[in-house]
């Protein structure tokens, strides 16, 4: 029998883990720690295998279906679903870890060496102050040249045109440096 959401608000965990299951392999786990879980066991390429979908709170019944549905296509497609999504996390990691900030940072952590203290200091706060806020999450790929100008319009509109100077500067040494594709063009402005 399908679960309602009434039911999954009225399970209370026991002393071992509890499968209440939904159909078609989908499943809430109920952990004795209290929290709920769902779950889809499937087959594939002669494995048994189960995906995580997310805690009942976070993802309601009717999205764990969905994403149920979704799975079963991956499925019926040839697709394991559990390494789509393994494959999803790490390409967000990596797209994390080569943000245009995180790239910066360690552009500038080796470049800082050279450099008396202030200098260094005064290149990370304008880069702080004027660049992470608007490009630094983006991934290092994503990064065009017309981003770049448009931060650069935006200081040059406030009159700060030496801070324009600063951080255009900043950003041209640090893109001179950065490894042939790891930025989309994204020369000089």
């Amino acid at each position: 029998m399908p679960l309602t959401d009434t039911a999954i608000r009225q399970a209370r965990p026991g002393a071992k883990p509890i499968k209440m299951t939904d159909g078609d392999g989908l499943f809430l786990l109920l952990q004795p720690t209290g929290s709920k879980l769902w779950r889809y066991d499937y087959r594939f390429a002669g494995k048994r295998k189960t995906l995580a979908i997310g805690a009942y709170s976070a993802v309601s019944l009717a999205a764990a279906r969905k994403a149920l549905a979704a799975a079963r296509e991956q499925l019926a497609a040839g697709t394991d679903p559990a390494a789509t999504k393994k494959d999803a996390k790490r390409t967000a990691r990596l797209a994390a870890e080569n943000s245009f900030e995180a790239v910066a940072r360690s552009w500038w952590s080796s470049w800082k060496t050279a450099r008396t203290e202030g200098t260094a200091y005064a290149a990370i706060r304008a880069l702080e102050n004027h660049v992470f806020r608007v490009i630094g999450s983006k991934p290092i790929t994503t990064v065009q040249p017309v981003d770049v100008l448009e931060l650069l319009r935006k200081i040059e509109a406030k009159g700060a045109t030496d801070m324009l100077k600063r951080v255009r500067a900043r950003i041209s040494a640090f893109v001179s440096v950065v490894p042939a594709g790891r930025l989309s063009a994204c020369s000089s402005p």
